[in-house]
């Protein structure tokens, strides 16, 4: 079972004093998830989500790569892309996606299929809006992220955040302009308010779409803890896999990147299920071994 660690996000070191932000901080917490069980690493840099022109810059991913590709050749890492540059070419906002993938590292891409109002926080039971206006991927925006990924021989990590995300998906994947390696990430609303709750019925709505297309699939729950609220169990349970990390956790503790790691190990374990490795996860999702790389 894929165990993916996404370790930061924009979550800031206020929320949790465990958040790593530099480059350096990064390499370390992915070179400690994946000693612990995780075979997929996520992160952002400390450029904002929401930026004017949406660029994100490819120095920092190289500086926190470097150590964990020394480490691990065939490590699966994808970075994040910008969310609030409404009216920026795909190509300005994709691009620093596009550049890691071309120089073969990572063996992902980030794939976002469709737009969305990121949601809204509710404290003291006053709701506020994440974001100023929604995120948008437009058709021609998701073909080109697509086509380029298949180009580059790299693996599109496809987020969900909402069904009609799912649904142009599995359009585009029938088609066949879904490239080989692929992995649905089932995102669930916590905190932030938008799409399904991390339910049963919730989880049940997306794989009735999702089974008769076989690609496989993964939960996590933004602003929530996957593990605590059950859906982990679920999504092991139906044969899924599971993403942790402080971008997506949330609650009254401050746990580490390392806690939520041995968590949901200690709970796939207790299933009858093992942590995929790195080399494992690549022949689950059918994404071949980096180019020169060792095993």
């Amino acid at each position: 079972m894929i165990i993916e660690l996404a370790v930061n996000g924009p979550t800031p070191r206020s929320v949790n004093p465990h958040v790593p932000r530099s480059p350096e901080e990064i390499a370390e917490a992915a070179l400690e998830g994946i000693a612990r069980g995780a075979s997929i690493v996520h992160n952002h840099n400390d450029e904002p989500m929401f930026t004017a022109d949406g660029v994100h810059a490819v120095e920092p991913y190289l500086q926190a790569w470097g150590p964990v590709l020394e480490r691990h050749p065939d490590a699966l890492l994808y970075p994040t892309m910008a969310a609030g540059a409404r009216g920026i070419d795909v190509r300005d906002r994709w691009g620093h996606v596009e550049e890691l993938a071309r120089r073969g590292m990572g063996g992902m891409t980030l794939v976002d299929p469709g737009s969305v109002n990121v949601g809204m926080t509710s404290r003291a039971g006053v709701p506020a809006a994440a974001a100023d206006g929604p995120y948008q991927n437009s058709y021609a925006d998701i073909e080109h992220m697509l086509a380029r990924t298949a180009e580059l021989g790299a693996a599109p990590s496809i987020s969900i955040f909402e069904p009609g995300f799912l649904r142009t998906a599995l359009a585009l994947h029938r088609a066949g302009r879904v490239p080989p390696g692929a992995i649905v990430k089932l995102y669930f609303g916590g905190a932030l308010e938008f799409g399904l709750p991390p339910t049963a019925a919730a989880l049940d709505a997306y794989l009735e779409l999702l089974e008769p297309s076989g690609l496989p699939w993964s939960v996590a729950v933004l602003g929530g803890d996957v593990v605590a609220c059950g859906l982990a169990e679920r999504a092991v349970r139906r044969g899924g896999h599971v993403r942790v990390g402080l971008e997506d956790h949330a609650g009254p503790a401050t746990p580490t990147n390392r806690e939520l790691v041995d968590g949901v190990v200690a709970l796939v374990e207790r299933l009858g299920r093992s942590p995929a490795s790195i080399v494992e996860a690549r022949a689950l999702l059918g994404v071949p071994a980096r180019r020169g790389a060792a095993g």
